[in-house]
């Protein structure tokens, strides 16, 4: 395996100038799957690895389950600093595990409470709540609601409510909270990919402002619900679930919506600056997914080999 099998620990890194551009330059819908999709399999690469860099320390303790021949030296030789790493990778990989369930547990804990404080209500795609917090998110399940309550509403003009109503019903139907959440699932695996969970986290924002603009046909109407809205908001109850002017780059937003419409282009030009960190990244993550599945093959090989008939 060599140096391959830390490869996918640290390409990550590739992906932080498109992490950044992306934010500007991109349309928010390109740039939400674009970060999404490299978060996912980079993650992915890179917990194979320490998976496999925990097989070859865990056979290294004494009294472990695995065969014998698993710990001979010819093992350990296929990856280099084979007692540091190997141990390392052991509570590594743990403390990853615990930290992914964590937060998809999380995730559901609080979409069950909150779909349980909503029993009893009428079925409705719209759920008025008489309470004096302000705040508006958009509620995944079976079927999705927009949760509002009053106070909120009662900062906002009539087309404004229409534009807060329009940008939550954007987060259900593109399904914004199965982004978050593997973001914020892939950022748990890898710290070098915390950039990609924050600018997704701005990309879904942006995606249902752009969309709430199209449906109400006015840009300003959605950028001073957006503006108003950040003022008194407290967010939604979860980074997973998508809440109307969260927390945030909210004056970002809100300038982005006093402009002309970003370009809806699939795939970013070469000849630019996002262009290249684009590529760069898509290199990056092509090339863990090779030196993660290369490590692997390897390992299985050379497991095989060195296990007894």
């Amino acid at each position: 395996m060599g140096v391959f099998v830390f490869l996918p620990l640290v390409l990550p890194l590739t992906a932080w100038p498109v992490a950044r551009l992306a934010e500007h330059h991109v349309h928010p819908r390109t740039a939400t799957w674009l970060l999404t999709c490299l978060s996912g399999v980079l993650a992915v690469c890179s917990t194979l690895s320490l998976a496999l860099l925990m097989v070859v320390g865990t056979a290294q303790l004494p009294g472990n389950p695995l065969p014998d021949g698993w710990s001979d030296p010819e093992v350990r030789e296929a990856v280099p600093f084979d007692e540091i790493a190997g141990r390392v990778a052991i509570p590594t990989l743990i403390l990853v595990l615990l930290s992914c369930a964590r937060a998809a547990w999380r995730h559901h804990r609080v979409r069950r409470r909150a779909g349980r404080a909503l029993e009893g209500l009428p079925a409705t795609s719209v759920v008025v709540l008489p309470d004096a917090n302000p705040y508006a998110y958009a509620l995944p399940g079976r079927k999705d609601r927009v949760v509002v309550t009053t106070a909120m509403l009662a900062t906002l003009t009539g087309p404004e409510r229409r534009a807060l109503f329009a940008h939550e019903r954007v987060h259900l139907t593109a399904r914004h909270h199965r982004f978050l959440l593997t973001v914020q699932l892939a950022a748990r695996a890898n710290p070098f990919l915390r950039p990609l969970r924050t600018a997704v986290a701005y990309t879904t924002e942006r995606w249902a402002d752009e969309d709430a603009a199209t449906r109400i046909g006015s840009r300003r109407v959605v950028a001073r619900a957006v503006g108003k809205a950040a003022l008194i908001s407290r967010g939604a109850p979860a980074v997973t679930l998508a809440g109307f002017a969260s927390a945030g780059p909210v004056p970002r937003r809100v300038a982005a919506l006093m402009g002309p419409a970003p370009a809806a282009r699939l795939w970013p030009s070469l000849f630019t600056g996002v262009g290249l960190a684009t590529w760069g990244a898509a290199a990056g993550t092509t090339v863990s997914a090779l030196s993660s599945a290369n490590s692997a093959v390897t390992l299985f090989l050379i497991l095989k080999a060195a296990t007894p008939l």
